[in-house]
């Protein structure tokens, strides 16, 4: 099918293209054969509303694959199983007939509190940029389109469809827009979904700073603009601004403002036929995909890649053998696992079958009592408008039994109503300890009920419900041989950490998420994945807690760069678990690192790393940069690049990890551009941000770059001037000299030059005056113009 030029279609047909028929389609244009394409609900499986569903689109949906949410699936810090999960979600969608896919959510784990955190890959853009181009890529290999959401700073739910989020620039650019940029400069998605908030007081969907000078002009971005669902404040602006296609349908009122503002002269006609034209192209690639695809659905494949990115997943944060619990918490206090901690001789097990070492992976032979109605009624997926309708769903007690062959028993433990009465809770919590007693492991299962965290609303706390802590305690105290397994779409505090001897993170694994737990817990995976969040110990410790969520529709981003690990490692706070921590069935060790500027420009960071345990096992190698003593503020140390990395048994394996030159910039406020620094860059490989394994210096060369002196420029930057340094130097010294007098009655041991580095050169008159010394404001014009002239 020939989709027409825009200069075909009438002003009215050019304006109904620009907002939505109904929920999910956007408008056909009958009269030139434009049809009309749906586009629907991801990110983490395919959202499709059955025919005649509810108005607001969150009813009955067709089934489909539920994979592990992005809390998840961030965690296997591994782009090529991120791409596959894509290229699955884009077969899906194909299937379906859906030419859009709205996704992947990349915004920023701001805060822990925030309700939609589920939906988002990490507290780093670097992550977030690299799985978010990633799975985009996967999803539009099916000849499908993805949208790229939500743009931008759209960091907490609380009053999100006013609330301004008052951000400074640099974080803004480094923090908050870095991921955006890296997923449009390598994976172009066909749409980028604007955010229902303000930015710095302007609404996403009519800021033309954000939509087109820095989305298209700097980025680059070819494709079409959309709105979240009800995110238009002013239409007619928002066209102007760069936000091309309104959703769902206005019914046809504001396709009607646009008529006018055009007939009356406010705005330009040229405007609208940019914004229709590139509603045809993205009609026209939903037309040259359609039915490249046919169905069937392979259901069986599908669910098995499910649960394989599901094990992948699963963070190990803690295995420790039984016995060595107490006497780590009496020695260190709380326990930062950063290992297995060996045990000191053989355990006294529970029962008949002998403890040795790490309580996981668990013998299958093992007598297992498995507690918590988490077990048989998973929690997989996050609230709101991405909850997909799976085709199956595994429950991990049901997949313990088929892989154990010992006894397993089950006990409730706790219930997630909204109401329970206090002699259910205490039946429950009694026929949970009686279960666990009797057994040789305790698998506890604890998490977050869906009512606590939700697209709409921000959490209160991160807090375990109390039911449940107080069922954890009373199982410990007739069984310590307990490994809890969490159900959380964000960060939870974990004050048992020094009493359990295992801690799985489970987070929201999708509709294969309870297999995946059974692989894990016996061993048939081995555990790979890693915080891209850090746990705290409180929610008071946390960067933004001051500042979040706000008050009268504004959040002041006043943690600046200091998000997540940035901020816990700049003021040495204790953590529950860092960034880029899990542990595995096996262990790693590292060689010394090598690194080397290529010809491009990009550092290549080569490390040998080892895998000196019995069994095959996955590594993430993380690169984290510093520049001590630069010009500007930053983090101790920020992550540039990772890899992962599988190994058998006694493997060594080089692994270069390529860091790219423009993720060393720095977003320099004064020119309004991006900035590499010159000088001897720190490189740290690390198996988390608190486990550095190796560390080298690499002396990266600085952009050529220097700002237009001018009378307010300070002495010092005259004098560092790349250009117009040499050409004053001899001049200042000059004029120094004229200064000797006043440099005379300083106190001995104070350095005079160093004191005048900040003064204005426009000033330096008051202080070079004198007979024969006297420096006009004409001669230091004259001076600048030399340096800005060579600068040229």
């Amino acid at each position: 099918m020939t989709i027409p030029d825009v200069m075909e279609l009438t002003l009215d047909e050019k304006a109904s293209l620009t907002s939505g028929a109904s929920f999910w389609y956007t408008k056909p244009v009958e009269r030139v054969g434009v049809p009309a394409i749906m586009v629907t609900d991801g990110p983490h499986g395919l959202r499709k509303q059955r025919e005649g569903g509810d108005h607001l689109g969150i009813g009955d949906s067709v089934p489909a694959t539920c994979f592990p949410p992005a809390v998840g699936l961030g965690s296997s810090w591994d782009v090529d199983l991120v791409h596959r999960v894509g290229e699955a979600l884009g077969t899906e969608t194909a299937i379906e007939n859906v030419a859009v896919l709205l996704g992947p959510g990349i915004n920023i784990k701001r805060s822990p509190l925030c309700g939609r955190n589920f939906e988002y890959f990490s507290e780093d853009p670097i992550v977030s940029g690299a799985l978010g181009a990633a799975i985009v890529k996967g999803i539009q290999s099916k000849g499908v389109g993805t949208s790229l959401k939500h743009f931008a700073a759209n960091n907490q739910e609380n009053d999100r469809m006013r609330s301004s989020s008052d951000v400074d620039p640099r974080p803004l650019r480094e923090i908050y827009l870095r991921g955006f940029q890296r997923v449009v400069e390598d994976a172009q998605p066909w749409t980028v979904m604007c955010a229902y908030n303000r930015i710095n007081g302007v609404y996403a969907s009519e800021d033309p700073w954000l939509l087109t000078r820095v989305l298209r002009d700097e980025w680059g971005f070819k494709g079409l603009v959309m709105s979240d669902w009800g995110a238009v404040n002013e239409r007619v602006p928002g066209l102007a601004a760069g936000m091309d296609l309104e959703m769902p349908s206005s019914g046809g009122v504001t396709d009607a403002q646009i008529v006018a503002a055009v007939q009356d002269g406010s705005l330009d006609e040229s405007v609208l036929d940019v914004a229709a034209g590139r509603v045809l192209d993205l009609v026209g690639k939903a037309q040259a995909g359609a039915g490249s695809i046919a169905g069937p659905l392979d259901v069986d494949a599908h669910h098995a890649l499910a649960r394989e990115a599901a094990g992948r997943s699963i963070v190990l944060l803690k295995n420790d053998a039984p016995d060595s619990v107490a006497a780590l918490r009496q020695a260190q206090g709380p326990v930062q696992a950063q290992g297995p901690v060996e045990a000191q001789g053989p355990v006294e097990a529970q029962g008949p079958v002998e403890a040795q070492g790490p309580v996981l992976p668990l013998a299958k032979e093992a007598n297992v009592a498995v507690i918590g109605e988490f077990a048989e009624k998973p929690r997989f997926q996050g609230a709101g408008s991405s909850m997909i309708s799976p085709t199956r769903v595994d429950t991990a007690l049901d997949e313990i039994r088929a892989l154990s062959t010992g006894e397993v028993t089950y006990a409730r433990g706790f219930s997630n109503a909204l109401e329970v009465s206090p002699e259910e809770s205490t039946a429950l919590r009694d026929e949970a300890v009686a279960a666990a007693s009797g057994a040789d492991v305790v698998v506890v299962f604890l998490g977050l009920p869906a009512r606590l965290e939700s697209e709409g609303y921000d959490r209160d706390d991160i807090d375990l419900p109390v039911e449940q802590l107080a069922l954890l305690d009373a199982v410990l105290a007739v069984n310590p041989n307990a490994v809890v397994v969490l159900s959380n779409g964000g960060v939870v505090a974990l004050p048992f950490a020094d009493r359990v001897p295992a801690i799985l993170e489970g987070w929201l694994l999708g509709q294969a998420g309870g297999g995946a737990i059974a692989d894990v817990l016996f061993g048939d995976v081995n555990p790979s994945a890693k915080l891209t969040e850090t746990i705290p110990l409180r929610l008071e410790d946390s960067p933004a807690f001051l500042d979040f969520p706000g008050e009268f529709s504004h959040v002041r981003y006043g943690e600046g760069l200091f998000v997540g690990y940035r901020w816990y490692d700049a003021r040495r706070l204790e953590v529950a678990f860092p960034f880029g921590h899990g542990l595995s069935y096996t262990t790693f060790s590292y060689g010394d690192a090598a690194a080397s500027v290529r010809e491009d420009g990009d550092i290549e960071v080569r490390v040998a790393v080892t895998n000196t345990g019995d069994r095959a096992g996955r590594e993430v190698v993380q690169v984290y940069t510093s520049l001590p003593g630069g010009a500007v503020q930053r983090p101790d140390r920020e992550l540039k690049a990772f890899a992962s990395v599988q190994l058998e048994a006694g493997e060594t394996r080089e692994v270069v990890v390529p860091v790219r030159r423009k993720d060393l910039a720095y977003w320099d406020v004064r020119a309004d551009r991006w900035v590499v620094e010159g000088g001897e860059y720190v490189v740290e490989v690390a198996a988390s941000s608190r486990d550095i394994r190796s560390r080298v210096t690499v002396e990266v060369a600085g952009d050529e770059f220097a700002l237009p002196l001018s009378r307010t420029s300070s002495l010092g930057e005259v004098m560092r001037h790349p250009v117009a340094g040499p050409v004053v130097q001899a001049a200042i010294a000059q004029m120094m000299g004229g200064m000797e007098g006043a440099a005379a009655i300083m106190p001995e041991g104070v350095d005079f030059t160093k004191m005048m580095e900040s003064f204005p050169i426009g000033r330096v008159g008051m202080f070079a005056g004198g007979e024969g010394g006297g420096v006009s404001p004409e001669m230091i014009d004259g001076l600048i113009a030399m340096g800005n002239a060579g600068r040229q």
